[in-house]
C-alpha cells in the first residue's frame, strides 16, 4: 500500500439461481481467493447473491429474505477480511425493491448503492422488477444498524491517502450521463461496477473499451465485475469478462467463459497527480454526497502489475510498426509546415553516421518528397574530427548518396587547431573545451552553409540528450528547426529501423542496419586502434534507464523513491539495484543542472506525452535545487 499502489480484484462466483445460500459460499471462496492475493478492494458482479436471472422470483418474500440472510452470512465470516468490499443483490427499501451494490469492510456493511438506469428494452426488463435509486434514500436497518442507502456514497480510505472509493451498476455505465462522473467529479479515484452483462457477438469488445474509456475520461481506476456460468441460459449467456482498467489502460482481463478472479494494482497516488496536472478536471466537490470511512492495514505487498522498461515503445509489432510510421510523418510535416513558411530552398543538417543524424536526414528526405521538391535540395554535411572513424564516415556517405541528397565535406580539424591556438589551448589536453570546440565549429560550418544555401539548419538532438543535456550549448544543441526534440533515444533507434525494414532501397537499408549497430557516440575523441573510444553510454549511463527514469518523473510526476521501485522492477534481472541507483542519480543532477540549454531550445515537433520544449510541457526555472531529490535517492538502499 505504499506509494499509492493498492492491489483491486474483480471476481465471478459460479451462482446457483436462486440459492442463496449455496451462492453466500461461492462469493466467500471467491473473497478468501482475492484475500489471499492481498486485494484490498474487492468487487463482484450485479445481483450474484441471488443471481441475476431469478426473474418474477424476484417478487417472492422468501428469495428477498434469503438474501439478506446470505449478505448477513458474508459479512460475518469475512470479518478478518481486510478488504472493502462490493457484492450485488437485491434489497427491499420504502416498499420498493432496489438492484443494490452492497459495500463491505470487516464485517460491517458501510451502505448501499442503488442502481439508477434499468434497462427495459432488447433482452431486459429490469422495470418490471426494481425501481431506479436515487442521490439520497436515508437509512435501512440491516443487522440492528441503520445503514444509508443512495448514490451519493463515498467510500475513503482512512489510512491511505486518494483511496476514494464509489460505485455504479452494469448499465449505468452504457448511459450518456453514467452516474460514476458525478462520482468522479466528487473525488472518487476508483469506481466499482457490479454487472450482469450477457454476452452477443462483438460484445465483448465494445465492453472492454467502453472500460477503459471511462477510465480514462475520469482518471480513475474502474473494476468490473460481470455475471458468468451459473446464470440460467435460458434466453442468455453471461460470459464473466472481468476488467481492470486505470486511467485508460486495462491492467487485467478475464478469459471469456471461465469465471475467473482477475487481480492487479492500481496506483491511487498517480489517478491523483493526474487529476491536478489537468487543468481541465474540475477539483473535487462532493456537494452532496455522503462521505463513509474505512480503514485498511498498513502491509508491504507484492505489486500485480507490469512496468515496461520502455515506455515509449510499443511491445506489439504490429503497434510498434505504425507508431513509427506516426512519428516519422508528425516530424516530416511539422519540417514541411517550417519550409513552406520560410520559403527555404534548401535544408543543411550534419552527418554524423549516428542515430540522431540518421534520423534528421530520413526526416528532411520525407518532408522534402512531401514538398514535392527535389531531395538535391538537402545538403546533408559531413565534418571529419578528430573522432571520426572510417565506419561512421562511410556509413554518412554512402546514407546520402542513396538518399539522393547533396553531399558536401568539410573537415573540422585545421579550424579546430586554428582555434586552439587563437586560445592558448594545448590539443594534447582531451578536456571539455576540446570537445566542444569541435562541436561548436561543426554548427558555424552548418548555419554558414545555409545561409549560402538560402536554407535552414535541420537540429537532430534528441529528447534523451536533451532531458541530460548531453548537447554542447550553442553547438549540436542548436538549429533552426529541431525534428528529433521530443523522440527518446530508446524509440531513435526503431524508428531508423523501421524505415530500414520498409526501405525498397536495399543498399540505403544495408547501410540503416549497420548505423544501428554502431555504438552511440559523439566521437569527439581520438579513435583507439582504428574504433570509437568514447561511448556515450559509458559516461552517462544506459539510455534505456535514463528514458524510464524521464517517463516516471514528467509524465507520471512519481518522486525518486517509487521511480527506483518501479524501476527494480522493470529491470529485474538486467540491471543490479545498485547499477539503477547510481544512474537514477546522476539522471536527477544532470536533469536539473542542464535545464538552462533546455530553457532556449529551438522549435520542434511534439510527437507523443513527454517532451521538454520551454513553450510547451516543461515549464521549469534553470537555477532549481535538485538537492531534494537527490538526498532522497542518497536514503534508498540497494
Amino acid at each position: 500500500m505504499k506509494d499509492g499502489f493498492i492491489t483491486v480484484a474483480a471476481a465471478t462466483p459460479q451462482v446457483a439461481v436462486a440459492d442463496c445460500e449455496a451462492n453466500a459460499q461461492a462469493i466467500l471462496a471467491c473473497i478468501n481467493e482475492m484475500a489471499a492475493a492481498h486485494a484490498k478492494v474487492m468487487v463482484l458482479p450485479e445481483l450474484c447473491i441471488t443471481g441475476y436471472t431469478c426473474s418474477d422470483l424476484f417478487w417472492q418474500t422468501k428469495l428477498l429474505d434469503e438474501a439478506e440472510a446470505a449478505l448477513s452470512v458474508i459479512a460475518e465470516e469475512s470479518r478478518q477480511v481486510d478488504a472493502l468490499i462490493a457484492v450485488g443483490m437485491p434489497l427491499r427499501v420504502a416498499g420498493k425493491l432496489l438492484n443494490v451494490a452492497a459495500m463491505l469492510c470487516r464485517g460491517k456493511v458501510l451502505g448501499f448503492v442503488p442502481k439508477v438506469n434499468l434497462p427495459a428494452y432488447n433482452e431486459f426488463y429490469e422495470t418490471r422488477h426494481f425501481t431506479s435509486g436515487a442521490a439520497d434514500m436515508g437509512m435501512v436497518q440491516f443487522g440492528g444498524e441503520e445503514v444509508p442507502v443512495g448514490t451519493n456514497l463515498l467510500f475513503s480510505c482512512e489510512n491511505v491517502a486518494d483511496l476514494c472509493v464509489a460505485a455504479e451498476i452494469c448499465e449505468d455505465l452504457w448511459v450518456p450521463n453514467p452516474p460514476s462522473v458525478h462520482h468522479a467529479l466528487a473525488g472518487a479515484s476508483v469506481i466499482c461496477n457490479l454487472s450482469a452483462s450477457d454476452e452477443m457477438v462483438g460484445k465483448g469488445s465494445y465492453r472492454r473499451d467502453l472500460v477503459a474509456g471511462q477510465s480514462a475520461r475520469l482518471v480513475c481506476a474502474y473494476l468490473y465485475a460481470t455475471a458468468g456460468e451459473g446464470e440460467s441460459t435460458t434466453d442468455l449467456v453471461f460470459g464473466g469478462q472481468n476488467l481492470i482498467a486505470e486511467n485508460g489502460t486495462v491492467l487485467a482481463e478475464s478469459a471469456t467463459f471461465e469465471n475467473e478472479i482477475k487481480v492487479a494494482t492500481i496506483d491511487v497516488q498517480r489517478l491523483a497527480s493526474e487529476r491536478r496536472r489537468m487543468s481541465t478536471f474540475p477539483a473535487a466537490d462532493a456537494g452532496e454526497y455522503r462521505e463513509i470511512s474505512f480503514a485498511l492495514a498498513e502491509e508491504e505487498m507484492k505489486l500485480v502489475r507490469f512496468f515496461d522498461a520502455d515506455p515509449f515503445v510499443p511491445s506489439n509489432a504490429d503497434q510498434l510498426s505504425d507508431r513509427c510510421e506516426e512519428i516519422l510523418n508528425i516530424q516530416a510535416l511539422g519540417l514541411k509546415k517550417r519550409l513552406a513558411h520560410t520559403h527555404a530552398k534548401s535544408a543543411v543538417v550534419g552527418i554524423s553516421g549516428g542515430l540522431d543524424s540518421t534520423l534528421a536526414l530520413l526526416v528532411t528526405a520525407r518532408a522534402f518528397d512531401m514538398l514535392g521538391l527535389s531531395r538535391k535540395g538537402i545538403v546533408a554535411v559531413t565534418m571529419p574530427g578528430f573522432g571520426t572513424t572510417d565506419r561512421t564516415y562511410n556509413n554518412a556517405v554512402a546514407m546520402i548518396k542513396s538518399l539522393g541528397a547533396t553531399f558536401k565535406e568539410v573537415s573540422i580539424a585545421k579550424a579546430v587547431m586554428q582555434h586552439f591556438a587563437d586560445i592558448e589551448h594545448d590539443a594534447s589536453i582531451h578536456d571539455v573545451t576540446y570537445e566542444n570546440s569541435q562541436a561548436r565549429e561543426r554548427t558555424q560550418i552548418l548555419m554558414d552553409i545555409a545561409n549560402q544555401a538560402n536554407g535552414f539548419v535541420i537540429g537532430t538532438g534528441d529528447l534523451s540528450e536533451l532531458a541530460l543535456g548531453w548537447a554542447t550549448y550553442n553547438g549540436d544543441h542548436m538549429s533552426m528547426y529541431a525534428v528529433n526534440a521530443s523522440v527518446p533515444k530508446t524509440l531513435v533507434r526503431h524508428l531508423v529501423r523501421h524505415y530500414a525494414d520498409t526501405s525498397a532501397d536495399e543498399v540505403l537499408a544495408g547501410v540503416l542496419y549497420d548505423v544501428l549497430d554502431t555504438p552511440v557516440s559523439p566521437e569527439l575523441l581520438p579513435p583507439e586502434d582504428g574504433a570509437i573510444s568514447q561511448k556515450t553510454e559509458d559516461l552517462v549511463g544506459p539510455y534505456e534507464l535514463h528514458d524510464f527514469f524521464l517517463y516516471q518523473m514528467l509524465r507520471m510526476c512519481f518522486p525518486p523513491a517509487k521511480i527506483y521501485r518501479v524501476a527494480k522492477e522493470a529491470f529485474a534481472g538486467r540491471y543490479s539495484n545498485e547499477t539503477i541507483l547510481k544512474w537514477l542519480r546522476t539522471f536527477y543532477w544532470r536533469f536539473f543542472s542542464q535545464q538552462f540549454k533546455r530553457s532556449c531550445l529551438p522549435d520542434g515537433p511534439k510527437v507523443g506525452s513527454v517532451a521538454v520544449s520551454p513553450r510547451g510541457d516543461l515549464r521549469m526555472p534553470s537555477d532549481a535545487c535538485a538537492s531534494a531529490w537527490i538526498k532522497e535517492v542518497e536514503t534508498l538502499r540497494p
